[in-house]
């Protein structure tokens, strides 16, 4: 297993528990307590925990991982999902807007080989995929970067979408529910993702089903401005019958 899915498996495991233990770490990745060690030390390094001993614990109460480290979590079931989100893009779509996340990073690049696609995100990450593809027209918003995200966020974003109009946006969320909504940890996040959604026609969330009845800090809006949620088998039926129930489409991957 390669450093990076280590990595990513234990910032995983203190967003569910807390904490983790090396020897549990170690049993259950297959791997040296050594290696677990210097794992936890690197990660100490860059403020995402707090070694203890024989472990360490979590640095804040509401746990975001940075999205270099996400991409192992839940990998086949976002290849799923976003494999359907392409399908939505079809020849009547000429403008696709697509917010910051694995799953949409996922989507965009099932997206880089179509012809005339005009593609408007405030990821970086995405920026540099489709950058690459001359046959994709590229608009990136302004704004300020948010290193947990790679996302452009703030008033420059937001103006930026203000004047654009979408035929459909992608949206990645921390969690969707009936009664939080579409949600996200960063409240400034929350509001340039709120302004790229009021400028679509069509909006479609793809999250994983670790998502589904999940709340996190900051609202993006009402499920009310939801046509589609793109998810897998793993979301909680009852949380998915209560979103249909609300007029959202429901299409699990």
């Amino acid at each position: 297993m390669r450093q990076e899915e280590r990595l990513s498996l234990i910032l995983e495991r203190l967003s569910q528990t807390g904490s983790v233990g090396v020897s549990g770490v170690a049993a259950e990745l297959g791997v040296s307590t050594a290696s677990v060690r210097r794992d936890l030390q690197l990660l100490e390094e860059q403020h995402l925990l707090s070694r203890t001993h024989g472990g360490a614990v979590a640095n804040a109460t509401v746990y975001e991982l940075p999205l270099r480290y996400r991409s192992g979590s839940h990998k086949g079931e976002k290849r799923r999902i976003a494999a359907l989100a392409a399908e939505r893009v079809d020849d009547t779509v000429a403008t696709v807007g697509m917010t910051g996340g694995t799953t949409t990073t996922e989507v965009a690049r099932r997206l880089a080989d179509r012809l005339g696609l005009t593609v408007v995100t405030n990821a970086l990450n995405i920026a540099s995929d489709l950058a690459l593809h001359p046959d994709i027209k590229l608009i990136v918003t302004g704004g300020t970067a948010r290193s947990e995200s790679y996302e452009l966020v703030g008033p420059l974003a937001e103006s930026t979408l203000a004047n654009l109009n979408l035929d459909i946006v992608v949206v990645g969320v921390d969690g969707i529910s009936v009664g939080g909504g579409l949600t996200t940890y960063h409240e400034v996040e929350a509001a340039t993702n709120r302004a790229m959604i009021g400028r679509a026609r069509r909006v479609i969330v793809v999250a994983d089903g670790s998502k589904v009845g999940k709340l996190a800090l900051a609202r993006i809006c009402d499920v009310e401005a939801v046509d589609e949620l793109i998810t897998d088998a793993s979301a909680d039926a009852a949380e998915l019958a209560r979103l249909e129930a609300t007029g959202v489409t429901v299409t699990q991957a």
